[in-house]
C-alpha cells in the first residue's frame, strides 16, 4: 500500500533524521502490525505556507492512487501574519486534493493540527499568549474543514504545548521537535490508520 505525506517542516522532520519524522515512524508502526505500506512520496519543505505546498503539488502531480494521505500545514501562514480567510480557502483546496490523491476516499485522509511553536524556547520576541490564540484560530479552521469533508483529525497541538520546554521533545534549534515528539503523533494516529488500512487489498 502507498502513503503520501503533505506538509512543511513538521512533516519532513526538520533537524531529525529522515527515518525519525512522523510519517516514517507511522509506517514502522503499521508495518509491525502486519500492514504492508510504504511512504512512497513526501511533499514537504521547511517554511512552506499553504500556497507554496499547493504550487509544489501542482508541479509534482501526485497520482490518485494512495491508500493513506496525511496533511499538516499552516504554521507558516500564522508565522508570516497571513490572513485566516486566505488560509480557509487554501486549506480547503489542499484537503480536496488530498482526498483525490486517496482514491477519492475522504476516510483515508488524516489531518494533523498545527503545533504551537510560540511556546518553545526559540520564541523570545513574540507574545506567547497571542501566538497560542492565533494558532488556535488556524486550527479551528482546519478542524472545521476536516470534519465537513469527512476526513480524520488529530490534535497534536496539546502535546506540543505540554512538551514546549522539555529538551527531550525538542530538536537542537529549540523550535522544531525531536523524534520523541514525532513518536507521540505517530502513536496517536496508529489505531485509526490500522482501521483505515486493515481491510485494504494488499
Amino acid at each position: 500500500m502507498k502513503y503520501l505525506a503533505l506538509g512543511d517542516s513538521y512533516t519532513i522532520g526538520e533537524q531529525v533524521d529522515f527515518i525519525d519524522n512522523f510519517p516514517n515512524q507511522l509506517v514502522k508502526l503499521l508495518q509491525e502490525a502486519g500492514i504492508q505500506i510504504q511512504l512512497n512520496q513526501l511533499i514537504a519543505v521547511t517554511g512552506w505556507t499553504t500556497d507554496e505546498l499547493a504550487a509544489s503539488i501542482a508541479k509534482e502531480k501526485p497520482e490518485c492512487n494512495y491508500d493513506l494521505v496525511t496533511l499538516l500545514i499552516g504554521v507558516n501562514n500564522q508565522y508570516r501574519g497571513r490572513s485566516l480567510d486566505e488560509y480557509y480557502w487554501q486549506f480547503y483546496s489542499l484537503l480536496c486534493q488530498a482526498i483525490l490523491f486517496a482514491k477519492s476516499k475522504a476516510s483515508h485522509v488524516v489531518v494533523l493540527s498545527i503545533p504551537d511553536w510560540g511556546l518553545t524556547p526559540f520564541n523570545t520576541t513574540k507574545d506567547k499568549i497571542q501566538m497560542s490564540t492565533e494558532i488556535d484560530e488556524f486550527n479551528r479552521i482546519n478542524a472545521e474543514i476536516t470534519q465537513a469533508l469527512g476526513c480524520h483529525y488529530f490534535d497534536i497541538t496539546t502535546s506540543t504545548r505540554l512538551h514546549a520546554n522539555d529538551v527531550h521533545f525538542l530538536a537542537a534549534d529549540q523550535l522544531h521537535y525531536s523524534a520523541k515528539e514525532y513518536a507521540i503523533w505517530a502513536e496517536m494516529m496508529y489505531t485509526t490508520c490500522v482501521s483505515i488500512l486493515q481491510n485494504q487489498p494488499h
